[in-house]
Formats: C-alpha cells, structure tokens, sequence
C-alpha cells in the first residue's frame, strides 16, 4: 500500500470521534477518503476505435475498456506506488473493472521507439539462465530503489516462460513478484508486440491467482493494440530504420525498456492490511464501488488527437 495513501487511512482512522462505531459512516465519509473517491470516480474510460500514438490504435471491443493516459498514470504512480516514469500511454481493463477494487487486473499500454528489435535470437535463448541473471542483478537494482525510498522487488520465478511467435512478432512472459516482506505475490504477465519502429508493451499486472484469468484474456488483448499501416514490423525497411540495441532477449530482461526509462516491473501495492482499515474499508466499499457501478457509461470513443509524446 502507498505509503501516503496508508497514512490518510490511518489518520481518519484515529481521528474518528471516541462516540463514531463502523456503523457511523457520517464519521468516515470525510476528507481523504472523500477526495480519493472523487478521484477515482473522475476517471474516464473508452471503447471502440482510438488513436494512441502516430503508430498504435487500439479498436476496443465490447468485454473491454481503456483509461487514458493521464489516469493512467495516477493510478501506476500515486494509487499503485511506482515510481515515476514515462512511457504510459494508458490502462485496457475489462468492462467490469473498478479502480478501488483491488481484486481488478489491468494492462498497462507503453510504447518505446527505440527501433526495430531483431528476433534472431529467440529460438536460442536459455530463460533458465535468464532467470538466474535477472535474480543476481536485483542486489544492485534494489539498493537504487530504497535509495529513491521504495522497496525492494524479488522475483520468484517464471509464471509462464517466454515465448515468441514469430508469425505475428508478439513476445509473451510472465513473472511472479514480491515486494519488500509481503506475503502476497504480484504477477506481471508481459506482452511485447514487435513493430517498425519499436515495441508495444501491454503489460498486466495482478495478483498470481489471476494468471488463469489473464491468459485467457491474451487472445483477445493483443489485437485491441494495433500498429498503423507502414509502422508495422513487416514494413521495416534496413535503408532507412534505426535498429534497436537489443534483441529478443534484451526484451525479456527488461534492459531495453529500462534504458528508454519505461517501467519494467509494476507493483500492485494497495492490500489494506493494517488492523482497523479493513473494517473501515468495508462500511463503505459498497458505497465507494457504487460510484463505478457496470451501468456507467464509458464516453463514446473518438480519435485522440493529442500530441503524440512518445516522439
């Protein structure tokens, strides 16, 4: 749980009059939790056709929905507790997703243009290897991380092994995480659709009950994101692109996105598990889901006509 976010918890918890019970929720229904419903509540979701990028659409379907960038980036940074960093270009949910909840999964949408990743390599890769590597090089990553102030991250094995397809350049991974001492395990399910001119990144992030979940989710995922015509990997063309530094395994070890300062790992840090905030949360978590009930209409999707910040 984000540090900030557990002390507002905690200071309506103790600052409730000696008289309020958990029955009394004009006592709870105040401040911090007010403002952190109504920005929940504010968040806007999407479907059907939108542009993302000069690059990528995405086409929406029914069974889905997206959250733009910039809520996206509240709820990694401020409500999950990841670090800063750029490269987001929105969350894909399903329908029925609600951001407080915390049994929800998402799939964090990043795009990095550092080239084309040639796929060479991919049939000769040892991810046993691979595992141990990215293991041993955790030492000196948490120390940089507790040095910025968040916790350390393990990783605990494969959840699913890398796999390529070749026939549609998509690269799928799965890792199953810890963060600092919890007992919960986060699970990262990683999706990188290879493209002209760099890699589409949908990542999911959840808890590892959720794998079943999510992988029968992946079928219909990876073609919500879409490079447009003459961005795709087949339109390459070695006389005119830049061609990335890594390959397929690069990729997999998070070195590439790590360089362009995209998120390799995201946590999922939002269990209320100190005494008292359970049995607070639950007076009101049917009041608060409520806000975000299924009859919400998403907006009626139109072409995004920002400015592409990804160039």
């Amino acid at each position: 749980m984000n540090t900030r976010l557990a002390f507002y918890f905690l200071l309506t918890f103790f600052y409730l009059p000696l008289s309020a019970t958990v029955e009394d929720t004009s006592a709870i229904d105040t401040g911090a939790i007010n403002s952190l419903i109504r920005r929940h509540a504010a968040i806007k979701y999407q479907t059907g056709k939108i542009d993302i990028s000069s690059d990528i659409n995405l086409d929406v379907p029914k069974g889905f929905k997206y959250m733009k960038k910039e809520d996206a980036e509240y709820i990694v940074f401020d409500y999950w507790g990841n670090p800063k960093s750029d490269g987001i270009l929105g969350i894909i949910v399903k329908e029925d997703y609600q951001s407080l909840d915390e049994n929800g999964w998402a799939f964090v949408v990043t795009y990095d243009k550092s080239g084309y990743v040639k796929d060479e390599d991919a049939d000769k890769l040892d991810y046993d290897q691979m595992l141990k590597d990215l293991k041993e090089s955790e030492i000196d990553e948490n120390k940089e991380r507790e040095k910025e102030g968040y916790g350390p991250i393990h990783t605990l094995g494969w959840a699913t092994k890398p796999f390529y397809d070749k026939s549609n350049n998509i690269l799928h991974w799965a890792k199953s995480l810890r963060f600092s001492d919890s007992e919960d395990t986060t699970l990262n399910y990683d999706v990188r659709i290879l493209g002209r001119k760099g890699v589409l990144s949908l990542n999911a992030v959840g808890t590892i009950d959720q794998l079943a979940d999510i992988k029968s989710s992946i079928p219909e995922i990876i073609h919500i994101a879409k490079f447009n015509k003459g961005s795709s990997y087949l339109d390459f063309d070695p006389s005119v692109d830049e061609v990335a530094a890594y390959t397929i395994g690069g990729l997999v070890a998070g070195k590439l996105l790590a360089k362009a300062g995209i998120l390799a790992l995201l946590l999922k840090n939002i269990k209320f598990i100190i005494i008292g905030i359970v049995a607070l949360f639950s007076v009101f978590k049917n009041k608060i889901l409520g806000l975000f009930g299924k009859g919400k209409k998403e907006e009626t999707s139109v072409p995004n006509t920002e400015t592409d910040t990804t160039e």
